[in-house]
């Protein structure tokens, strides 16, 4: 949130540069784009909230090149209880706990309009089938 100047949600090539900058780890615009192409799963050039936490995963999982932006990033991003001390650290969780929260209560909702519109594909399937045979008394 603290990057995402657009307020849209991504983090986009321009609010990476500057979050790199600020984080003391300035790239080059084809860093960049490397940087978001590395986790870029629905290629849409900018990063979400679940793609961001995927850096963290892999630099977890030793997934990225020590050279890399991205490890810079998740180096930089780390938390370090001793300096920031416990009530930096809980804020930092809290924070990422509310974000996976808002994001599967997005899911949720994606859920229930999919729900919904199958319902109502089913009662429309079933209205032309009451009137097929409705019209069908008709005309014999």
């Amino acid at each position: 949130r603290r990057y995402d100047a657009g307020k849209d949600g991504f983090i986009d090539l321009m609010e990476l540069k500057l979050m790199m900058e600020k984080l003391g780890a300035p790239q080059t615009h084809l860093g960049l784009k490397n940087m978001i192409k590395e986790v870029d799963e629905d290629l849409d050039s900018k990063l979400s909230f679940r793609e961001f936490l995927l850096i963290f995963r892999k630099a977890a999982a030793g997934e990225l090149q020590e050279d890399s932006g991205l490890h810079a990033l998740a180096r930089l991003s780390e938390i370090d209880v001793s300096t920031e001390g416990v009530k930096g650290a809980k804020n930092f969780f809290e924070a990422k706990v509310q974000a996976i929260h808002d994001a599967s209560r997005f899911e949720e909702e994606i859920k229930a309009e999919q729900e919904e519109k199958k319902k109502q594909a089913e009662e429309l399937k079933q209205r032309k089938a009451a009137f097929k045979e409705l019209q069908s008394t008709f005309t014999q």
